[in-house]
């Protein structure tokens, strides 16, 4: 994880966290999810944040684990959804996270804080930690030309699309877009895949 972002979080967490779980729902999010995630299953939400989407997925039927690398997001995570269970654990490494663990792995705006080469490998492993025949629903913020900081010094790095679709092989692509987000306003890239089912 970038040391500056992780610093950035750490330090203001429960105003990044308030200021997420003020945002509009992520209808587009919860709908594409519904539609595509195994249910009952089990689910990884990477980079879980404040936990907001962990929750909703915990409410809507979902067994979730929420993983963040900022021990004072984990902190407001776990004191604002009790019900839910949260771990520590920062791409692209996701060190104790077996492979094949999970029906569904939600990954959403976080790869763009890692520089551009893990970013790429945070994908491959996001998908090596999905079982057979599950879902990842994966995002990151779209940024022009080069890499660039936030007034708090999180990184917003250029992730290379293409680089992503190469690290998510052979999984199939169900859904690979460029979007508004419903939550934010910002504009995203959104990839959903398939992992095949093992022969």
């Amino acid at each position: 994880m970038d040391d500056l972002t992780l610093h950035a979080y750490d330090h203001a967490a429960t105003a990044f966290a308030d200021d997420w779980d003020s945002q509009p729902a992520g209808t587009d999010l919860q709908e594409l999810v519904l539609r595509h995630f195994r249910r009952p299953g089990l689910v990884a939400d990477i980079g879980c944040g404040s936990g907001r989407d962990a929750a909703w997925l915990s409410a809507n039927g979902f067994d979730v684990v929420g993983f963040e690398p900022s021990a004072r997001l984990l902190a407001e995570a776990r004191r604002r959804h009790p019900e839910v269970e949260f771990q520590s654990a920062a791409l692209p490494e996701l060190a104790n996270i077996p492979a094949e663990s999970f029906d569904n792995v939600l990954c959403e705006t976080v790869i763009m804080h890692l520089d551009p080469r893990s970013a790429i490998e945070a994908a491959s492993r996001l998908i090596d930690i999905v079982k057979p025949g599950g879902t990842l629903y994966l995002t990151w913020r779209v940024t022009e030309g080069e890499d660039q900081r936030d007034d708090s010094g999180r990184r917003y790095a250029v992730v290379d699309a293409a680089g992503v679709r190469t690290a998510l092989a052979p999984a199939e692509l169900l859904l690979d877009e460029e979007v508004t987000s419903s939550s934010s306003g910002k504009t995203i890239h959104r990839v959903i895949a398939r992992k095949p089912q093992q022969r």
